[in-house]
């Protein structure tokens, strides 16, 4: 009797054995059962806007998801409320959130409770340039001729730096050249990229640094120029954007004698409590979508640095990420008391 339930048993695990080689996985693993909520901590049409919209769009396109994906802003409180909405939704694999740099920069500046390891990474899907933009009509084309109108401003500030918001990645980056200078500038913030190339095509602000695809519009329209990128190398890529130049041809910061580094996150988060199917649906998500031709070419015309982590390596970027960012605005002052 033993001897023939042992049989029983083994022919069962067999035949399950059999059945598992010949399921598809997307019938074991989990998949969204709902329309998936896809929040944005920033407002309508700055870069995180834009990319999660290009986001939609391919995984629409190319139907990479059975379910519907939804973009929903939640920009309150330098991106807070977005970011408190995913802290509180524990447990819910139906909503994901797009990240930029105000996961470290809005808790430390505000005070609100939440800190980027509330949340659960999935991937970094890319990193977000930022360059050192001027108007067309400046007198100068390189960083050695903007150090030296800088250096020559009238005390009082004459030198206005559009940004983005305050005590974010912008205004980090203006607070670090002037402990670099020496210099001081009136930081003018807006709501949005946009309206800060608008602005520095005005006339109303003497520079700013926009990310890639904020400001190359009016590159291409002889409005504005490039001065340098903040990052350790220069772009790789070579196809001429405006007046014959590409934007590998602009040179780092540091080859000017500015020698400040600064890269943005452009990284997916899900919300507490997830399990690891609900993780790794997302990361085989994500990586579908930088294998489609939408994608590659989105990351061109914006020049971004394509880096791509996930699991541990993501962890341990976020965790340095977050530490580099804490010195950064102590430095500068601006974490909340």
């Amino acid at each position: 009797m033993h001897s023939a339930f042992a049989k029983s048993a083994k022919r069962f695990a067999a035949v399950c054995a059999a059945v598992a080689a010949f399921t598809p996985l997307s019938a074991l693993a989990w998949e969204p059962t709902k329309t998936v909520e896809f929040i944005v901590p920033a407002g309508t049409g700055g870069g995180a806007d834009q990319m999660a919209r290009m986001l939609q769009g391919i995984i629409q396109k190319n139907n990479l998801m059975t379910q519907s994906l939804v973009v929903i802003n939640k920009s309150g409180g330098a991106g807070a409320e977005g970011f408190l909405d995913m802290k509180g939704s524990a447990g819910n694999p139906n909503k994901i959130v797009i990240t930029l740099s105000n996961l470290f920069t809005t808790p430390l500046a505000t005070g609100v409770p939440f800190k980027w390891d509330d949340l659960t990474p999935v991937a970094m899907l890319a990193l977000d340039e930022f360059v050192l933009w001027v108007n067309a009509k400046a007198p100068y084309d390189d960083v050695k001729g903007y150090l030296a109108a800088l250096k020559g401003a009238a005390p009082g500030g004459e030198f206005k730096m559009g940004g983005t918001g305050s005590k974010q990645e912008d205004q980090i980056i203006t607070a670090a050249i002037e402990q670099k200078t020496g210099s001081k500038f009136i930081y003018v913030p807006y709501k949005g990229g946009g309206d800060v190339a608008a602005q520095l095509v005005g006339g109303h602000v003497t520079s700013s640094v926009n990310n890639p695809i904020e400001a190359v519009s009016q590159w291409r329209a002889g409005e504005l120029k490039p001065i340098c990128v903040f990052d350790t190398t220069r772009l790789p890529y070579k196809e001429p954007v405006a007046s014959g130049k590409s934007w590998g041809d602009i040179p780092t910061c540091k080859e000017g004698g500015l020698d400040i580094e600064y890269l943005m996150l452009r990284g997916i988060f899900m919300a507490p409590k997830v399990t690891k199917d609900q993780v790794d649906y997302y990361v085989n998500l994500f990586k579908k979508v930088r294998d489609t031709a939408e994608w590659k070419d989105f990351m061109e015309k914006g020049a971004f640095n394509t880096t791509m982590l996930t699991g541990e390596e993501y962890k341990a970027w976020l965790g340095k990420a977050a530490e580099s960012h804490r010195s950064l605005m102590e430095n500068a002052g601006f974490i909340a008391k």
